[in-house]
């Protein structure tokens, strides 16, 4: 098929989707209680027979004995578990459609020298996506949205998976600046050494710029790393009010990281993270969060030869700060942003406890990137972002029953919905009919 018709066809499908998906998310103001499941607050101990209050979108109480408004809405969980919605901490949901196409991929800004600190990637954000039904079925009710490539990507944006205009679904913006060391070496790639001096070099003039902003617009000051657009958005990462999120897996880098962080002062965390297990005792010091997966212990690359997939359990066990991403290979970043809870449940497998994996795709999260008091937790004055599973969430046969995006019940039809529909009513055979 023409690149042309697929794009079209395409986009015909989102329309449709849309169409079917986002009026879940426009319903009036109401109160709902959701009873009689085991509640999971992450912020305290599982609650037998609970109650969930929500109203005008907000939890306004959780517990055992809480009182129910008359002209509330019932919803009966007996029988389930009820959690926080899940928070994934690393895709480019919302910015990648298709990996080809115009208004395909907006991840990605484009430069000569891979540094473009000033690239607000929820400029490009599309509240529409096709991929968003999908990872809200599966549980996942707030992401991190990163741009990706180069030193330094641009600034992320931590967003609900709710309503139909950025403004509607952005939580912070920016949560982060995307920077990473990943691979050198070979092919024409620079020297880890030289990658690592040049962010040094970008940091430096940042200090520099923040210093002589006068000087520089008077043509007065000495020629600097960056444009002064990009050298302005690094001021908040100098300042610590953005947090930088360096891409980086081998020990040696990773150290080099810390290195940055004592030297500049900075906010850091590290994403990736294959070999952190090896200085877990140097990142509890520092106090530098760590994003990972557990589904791989293949060494993809050189950077990641000690790989192994208890290194979220170790880390932990060392006392650092962990959320959990997908490290498996499966697209997670984007088609498969749904599959955050069986990193969860892999990591249980080798030794991360159950409550630690839960606060890891929830809480900790939310906690990295300074939004915490709105979502990752069923406490009152959160947003009600509240998911009903049937089972165990970890299990991969566990599917969620329910699904609550700011109080609204998400009623959504994805593409996988439409092809099980699909072929649950093809005839049986394909052969020649007789």
């Amino acid at each position: 098929m023409p690149s042309r018709l697929l794009n079209l066809g395409i986009c015909a499908l989102g329309a449709a989707l849309v169409a079917a998906s986002v009026a879940s998310g426009s319903a009036a103001a109401q109160t709902i209680a959701i009873t009689g499941g085991k509640v999971y607050p992450v912020s305290g101990p599982p609650i037998e027979n609970g109650t969930v209050l929500i109203r005008d979108g907000k939890i306004v109480a959780v517990g055992a004995n809480v009182t129910i408004p008359s002209d509330a809405e019932k919803v009966d969980a007996s029988g389930k578990w009820v959690t926080p919605g899940l928070v994934n901490a690393e895709t480019q949901l919302g910015l990648v459609e298709v990996g080809f196409g115009a208004g395909a991929n907006e991840s990605r800004a484009r430069s000569t020298d891979g540094v473009t600190p000033d690239f607000a990637s929820w400029d490009g954000l599309n509240p529409r996506s096709v991929l968003i039904p999908p990872a809200r079925e599966g549980g996942v009710t707030s992401v991190m949205s990163t741009p990706v490539g180069g030193l330094i990507a641009g600034q992320s944006s931590m967003i609900d998976l709710y309503g139909d205009t950025r403004a509607d679904m952005i939580l912070r913006a920016p949560a982060a600046m995307i920077a990473g060391i990943g691979d050198a070496g070979g092919d024409g790639a620079p020297a880890k050494g030289q990658v690592v001096a040049k962010l040094r070099e970008l940091l430096q003039d940042t200090r520099y710029y923040q210093k002589h902003v006068a000087d520089f617009d008077r043509g007065q000051s000495r020629q600097l790393s960056a444009s002064p657009a990009g050298l302005a958005a690094m001021v908040p990462v100098l300042e610590g009010k953005v947090p930088l999120l360096i891409d980086a897996d081998q020990a040696s880098d990773i150290q080099s990281v810390i290195d940055l962080q004592k030297e500049f002062g900075i906010k850091v965390i590290i994403g990736g993270g294959e070999e952190a297990w090896e200085v877990a005792d140097r990142l509890a010091k520092a106090k530098i969060p760590v994003l990972a997966g557990a589904m791989s212990n293949i060494p993809i690359s050189f950077s990641a030869l000690g790989a192994r997939q208890d290194n979220v359990a170790l880390l932990r066990k060392a006392g650092v700060q962990v959320a959990l991403i997908g490290n498996g290979g499966g697209d997670e970043e984007l088609f498969n942003v749904r599959n955050i809870r069986y990193e969860a449940g892999n990591a249980v497998g080798y030794g991360l406890p159950w409550d630690d994996a839960l606060k890891a795709i929830t809480e900790t999260p939310a906690e990295i990137f300074g939004v915490s008091d709105r979502i990752g937790s069923l406490q009152p004055g959160r947003e009600a972002n509240v998911v009903i599973w049937d089972g165990d969430p970890f299990e991969f046969a566990t599917r969620a029953v329910a699904v609550y995006v700011r109080g609204q019940k998400q009623n959504d039809v994805s593409r996988q919905d439409l092809l099980t529909k699909r072929y649950e009513t093809m005839p049986p055979s394909y052969g020649p009919k007789p």
